[in-house]
């Protein structure tokens, strides 16, 4: 298949739902073979068969990103991989005073620890193949801006910008891009199911749609270009860099 992504073999994490499904579509629109992975093993073939429809190839497997053997396993089984987009994420609502121990490490695991295993397992086979982009989800709710409600979350993503310019600076001689996105706040199933954990899903919804200026959420579908761009020979020069799409919320 022709296009912006042809022959690039792209490797997804937490791609079977909302942004990680969109760029998961859009990319293999473009040409890409992508490996789709996700926790949710039950959510993966429905999209592989939605890729395949429209000609995109496409393998899925169940991943858990917290644990390191299984993602060992599942690089060493693949061909080495031109570009790796870690979209796993999890979200803890709460201040300091919320936050136990066990939400801030699991904050922690899948956030951040997980983006470090997986950069480590396919670095290698990218720095052998001659280069790569790698593309993290970080975050709006980061070093960029305090959101309210968002400590352990919005500590993590930082922690993400951080390791995508330790990233980028090590290996910006040898072929290796990374970057990072920063969403706003986007209408996904996992937004919808911290609206349903505050009770009222009417009034969470108004009260995420308050914070962004132009009184909307994004749809994922307005947020993957950037994660095309990124993947593609387009964007050769660009590194280090948080891409923000965030409907203003950082004007």
């Amino acid at each position: 298949m022709a296009g912006r992504l042809a022959g690039k073999r792209i490797l997804v994490t937490a791609a079977a739902q909302g942004m990680g499904r969109a760029a998961v579509v859009a990319m293999a629109r473009e040409g890409a073979r992508i490996v789709a992975t996700d926790l949710r093993a039950d959510l993966l073939d429905p999209l592989a068969a939605e890729v395949r429809a429209t000609g995109g190839e496409i393998e899925v497997h169940a991943l858990d990103v917290t644990r390191d053997a299984a993602i060992e396993a599942l690089v060493s089984s693949l061909a080495p991989q031109h570009v790796l987009f870690n979209c796993a994420g999890w979200v803890h609502q709460g201040t300091i005073l919320d936050c136990a121990d066990e939400d801030w490490d699991r904050s922690f695991a899948i956030n951040v620890r997980s983006m470090f295993k997986m950069i480590r397992a396919v670095l290698p086979g990218m720095l052998d193949n001659g280069g790569g982009s790698i593309i993290n989800m970080a975050s709006v709710c980061s070093s960029v801006k305090g959101l309210p409600n968002r400590f352990a979350y919005g500590t993590t993503k930082a922690a993400v910008i951080g390791l995508t310019k330790s990233v980028a600076a090590d290996y910006v001689t040898r072929g290796i891009r990374c970057n990072a996105i920063g969403p706003g706040t986007v209408d996904t199933p996992s937004l919808f199911d911290r609206m349903q954990q505050l009770g009222d899903v009417e009034q969470a919804r108004r009260m995420f749609i308050a914070r962004q200026p132009m009184g909307r959420l994004a749809q994922a579908e307005e947020i993957v270009p950037i994660v095309v761009y990124l993947a593609s020979d387009e964007s050769v020069f660009a590194t280090g860099q948080i891409f923000n799409v965030d409907g203003g919320i950082t004007i």
